[in-house]
Order: C-alpha cells, then sequence, then structure tokens
C-alpha cells in the first residue's frame, strides 16, 4: 500500500512538470518597450489633437506612468497590459467620450 501511495505521488508531480511545460512564459521586455513606445505616440498624438483636458486622456497618462513603473521592475505581464488599457483610453478620449 505504501509503495502505491508512493507511485501515485511520483505519478501525480509527473503530471505537473508535463503540464507546466508548455505553459506561456509571459511578455518579454521587448513586448513591454513597444506596447508603451505605441502607446506613447498614440497619446502625444491625441495631445496634438487638443484631447489632453478629456478624462479618459488623464487615465491613459495614468495607466502609462504604471506601465514604465512595471517596466522597471521588470513585471512585464502588467506592463503590457497597462500600455493596452491605455492605447484603449487614447482611443476612447479621441471618440469624446
Amino acid at each position: 500500500m505504501k509503495k502505491f501511495l508512493v507511485l501515485m505521488a511520483v505519478c501525480a508531480m509527473g503530471l505537473m512538470l508535463v503540464s507546466c511545460a508548455g505553459a506561456r512564459k509571459g511578455y518579454s521586455a521587448e513586448q513591454c518597450r513597444q506596447s508603451v513606445d505605441v502607446a506613447y505616440k498614440e497619446l502625444n498624438f491625441a495631445k496634438s489633437e487638443g484631447f489632453a483636458g478629456t478624462v479618459n486622456y488623464t487615465k491613459a497618462a495614468s495607466l502609462l506612468t504604471a506601465a514604465k513603473t512595471n517596466q522597471t521592475f521588470e513585471s512585464y505581464d502588467a506592463c503590457v497590459n497597462n500600455a493596452e488599457k491605455a492605447r484603449y483610453y487614447i482611443r476612447e478620449s479621441k471618440k469624446g467620450q
């Protein structure tokens, strides 16, 4: 019985390792940098078009600040997510919403 439990535990660990082998590793530093660069370009363009006073523009600027902070601390998943959210708010600011 003891050998059976040990065998089951080893099998369970093996299955866990196999299932994690193909797991997504997350975003890279390059993806983070590109996302932030594109979002800043869009933010600057929105500002030049006169959308700098909108609430959505302010939200986007705050999210980009957070993305840069994430980038500094090598939290690339959060960096990309914040940059993408910022781009959403930039688009919304252009709609006037």
